[in-house]
C-alpha cells in the first residue's frame, strides 16, 4: 500500500502590518547608514555573507524601534499658544496652575540674604543638588523627596562647586586651595596645587578635575590617582568663564580679550583659539551635541557658534553673566535680575524668544544651571537660589545604564565599579573624537620610480625650452646668445635631478665602503691608498 503525503505550503499566519512613516524614521535612525550595493559583487559567497549580515542590520533596527516605542513613552512637549498670543508673556503663575501637583513642587524660592550669591550644581541623574553661598555656607539637598542631606558652614569665601563622579563626592573652590568634601561635610582632601581658583569642572568620564586659577593656569588632576595630568599657563590672563564640551570634553575658557580658547589635558598649546567678541567674554555655554556654541561679551552682544566650520550662525542682542543649554537646546541667559531662555522651536537653528522670568528686583543673578531630566531651571542669586518650570528643556525618558534618579546603595557601587573599569585615558580628548579606531594615513612618502623621474625631468626641459625671453636692442637679441640663454636655462631646470643623482650614488658609495671595512684589529694591516 503507497501512501502519499500530500505538500502542504507554509503560511504566514501573522498579518504584515504595515507601517507608518513615523515608524520608518525611527528605524532609519537605528541602521547603520546606506546598505550595501551587492549587484556590483561577483563572488557569490561574498555576496550571500553580505546579504544576510544587511538582514539582520535591518532586523536589530526594527528591534531597537520597537524597543524605543515601548520603553520610551513618554514624549518632550513645548508651550502652546493661540493666535496672537506669545509664549515669553507666560508667568510662572500661569504653569503652576495648569501642571499637577508633582510639578508644582519644583518651583520655589529658597530665600538666604547672608550668605549669597550662590553657585549650583546637580549631580548627573538630577536627583541631587549642591549649593554653595560665596560666603562659605554649603548645603546637599535630595530634589525628589526635598530633603535637606547636609548643611555646614567653611567660613572661607567660596567660588564654585561641583560634584564628581556621584553625590557621595564633590568639589569646592576656596579662598586659597580647592577641597574635596563628601556627602557628610567631611573634608576628603584638600589640593593645594591648584591654587586660588576661579572656576571648576568634572570630566566623569575620565575622572578629570578641571580648574583654572586666577593666574590663568589651567590644571587637570585624575581623582582616583591623584596625579596632575596637566599644568598649563593659558597666557591670557584671569578669566571665571569655564565650559566643557559634553561631546568631546574639550574645555572652552572665554578670556578678557574677546577670545575663547580649546584645552585638552595632553597639549600644552591650545587646540582652538578664536576671537569671538571685541570685549571680554563673560559667559559661555556648549550644545549637547557638541557642534553649537553660544558666548556673551561685553559689548551686548550673543553669539552662537557653528563648532564645525567655526563660523557664527546667529546673533542675538542683550549680554549676560551666567548662560547653560538643556539637554533639548533651550538656551538661558541671565542679566542682573531677569532670566531669558531662548529655543530652537523651528530646527533651523534660529533662536527666538521662547519664555522669561524675573526674580525680585535688586537680586543678582550669578549661576543658572537646568537639571537634567527634568523640565527645571534652578537660579544662583544673591539672596539664595529659585526654581522655576520651563516645559520643554529636559529630556523626558533617562537610560538607567547612564544616570539612574531611583538607583539604589548597591547599584551605585555596581556602578562606579564599571565606570572606573570603563575610565577613558586623556590622550582621547580631541576635537573629533570620531576619529579614534579610525586608521592612521601613513606618512611616509612612496619613492618616485626612475621612469617617474625621468618623466618630470623632461617636463622641466621642456618648460624652459617654452620659456619666452625678453627682446632686448644694442646686438642682446642675436640668434647665438638666444641659444645660449635657453641652453641655460635647460641647464638650470636639470640641475636639481643631477643633484639628487650624485647624492644618491655618494651614499651607495659611503655604504658599501662602510660594509667592507676592517675592523679595528685589522685596519693597520689594511694596504694604505696612495697619496694623489
Amino acid at each position: 500500500m503507497v501512501v502519499k503525503v500530500a505538500k502542504v505550503q507554509k503560511t504566514n499566519l501573522l498579518p504584515v502590518v504595515e507601517q507608518s512613516e513615523e515608524e520608518k524614521m525611527t528605524v532609519k535612525k537605528y541602521l547603520r547608514g546606506e546598505a550595501a550595493d551587492l549587484g556590483e559583487l561577483q563572488d557569490k559567497k561574498l555576496k550571500g555573507q553580505l546579504a544576510v549580515r544587511e538582514d539582520l542590520y535591518g532586523k536589530s533596527a526594527q528591534a531597537a524601534a520597537q524597543a524605543e516605542k515601548w520603553l520610551m513613552p513618554s514624549e518632550g512637549g513645548y508651550l502652546e499658544v493661540e493666535g496672537i498670543e506669545k509664549t515669553w508673556r507666560i508667568k510662572q503663575d500661569a504653569i503652576a496652575a495648569e501642571v499637577d501637583i508633582l510639578s508644582s513642587r519644583k518651583q520655589f524660592d529658597i530665600v538666604l540674604p547672608d550668605f549669597g550669591p550662590y553657585t549650583l550644581d546637580f549631580s548627573l541623574s538630577g536627583r541631587y543638588m549642591i549649593a554653595a553661598g560665596k560666603k562659605g555656607h554649603m548645603a546637599l539637598l535630595d530634589m525628589k523627596n526635598m530633603d535637606l542631606i547636609k548643611e555646614f558652614q567653611v567660613r572661607e569665601t567660596v567660588r564654585d562647586v561641583v560634584f564628581l563622579h556621584n553625590q557621595k563626592l564633590f568639589a569646592a573652590a576656596q579662598k586659597k586651595y580647592v577641597y574635596m568634601y563628601s556627602d557628610n561635610g567631611t573634608e576628603m582632601h584638600c589640593l593645594k596645587e591648584h591654587g586660588a581658583v576661579t572656576k571648576l569642572q568634572f570630566l566623569n568620564k575620565h575622572f578629570l578635575l578641571t580648574s583654572i586659577n586666577k593666574f590663568g593656569q589651567l590644571h587637570y588632576q585624575d581623582i582616583t590617582t591623584g596625579e596632575m595630568i596637566g599644568n598649563y599657563r593659558t597666557g591670557l590672563g584671569r578669566t571665571d568663564t569655564m565650559e566643557v564640551n559634553p561631546y568631546n570634553n574639550v574645555i572652552g575658557v572665554g578670556h578678557s580679550g574677546g577670545t575663547v580658547s580649546m584645552w585638552k589635558p595632553t597639549s600644552a598649546a591650545p587646540l582652538v583659539k578664536m576671537l569671538c567678541h571685541q570685549g571680554p567674554v563673560t559667559a559661555m555655554a556648549f550644545h549637547s551635541n557638541g557642534h553649537l556654541m553660544a558666548t556673551a561679551g561685553m559689548e551686548r552682544k550673543i553669539k552662537l557658534w557653528d563648532l564645525r566650520k567655526f563660523e557664527v550662525l546667529q546673533t542675538l542682542p542683550g549680554s549676560t553673566k551666567a548662560m547653560q543649554f538643556s539637554q533639548r537646546g533651550l538656551l538661558a541667559a541671565a542679566t542682573g535680575s531677569f532670566v531669558q531662555v531662548y529655543g530652537d522651536l523651528s530646527g533651523s537653528q534660529e533662536y527666538s524668544r521662547y519664555m522669561g522670568h524675573s526674580i525680585a528686583k535688586g537680586y543678582q543673578i550669578r549661576k543658572v544651571q537646568f537639571r537634567p531630566y527634568e523640565d527645571v531651571l534652578a537660579i544662583g542669586h544673591s539672596k539664595g537660589w529659585s526654581s522655576i518650570l520651563i516645559p520643554g528643556s529636559g529630556e523626558p525618558n533617562f537610560d538607567t545604564w547612564v544616570a539612574n534618579p531611583f538607583e539604589t546603595r548597591k547599584q551605585r557601587n555596581e556602578k562606579e565599579v564599571r565606570s572606573l573599569l570603563d575610565k577613558l585615558p586623556p590622550e582621547t580628548i580631541m576635537l573629533d573624537p570620531t576619529k579614534i579606531g579610525s586608521v592612521k594615513p601613513a606618512t611616509k612618502k612612496e619613492m618616485p620610480t626612475k621612469q617617474d623621474i625621468e618623466a618630470d625631468k623632461e617636463a622641466a626641459v621642456e618648460g624652459a625650452k617654452k620659456t619666452p625671453l625678453k627682446k632686448k636692442t644694442k646686438g642682446r637679441s642675436k640668434p647665438s646668445k638666444v641659444t645660449k640663454k635657453k641652453q641655460e636655462a635647460i641647464m638650470r631646470a636639470k640641475k636639481p635631478f643631477l643633484e639628487k643623482q650624485d647624492e644618491k650614488v655618494k651614499k651607495k658609495r659611503k655604504r658599501a665602503e662602510e660594509e667592507n671595512q676592517l675592523p679595528k684589529s685589522l685596519q693597520r694591516f689594511a694596504r694604505k691608498a696612495p697619496a694623489s
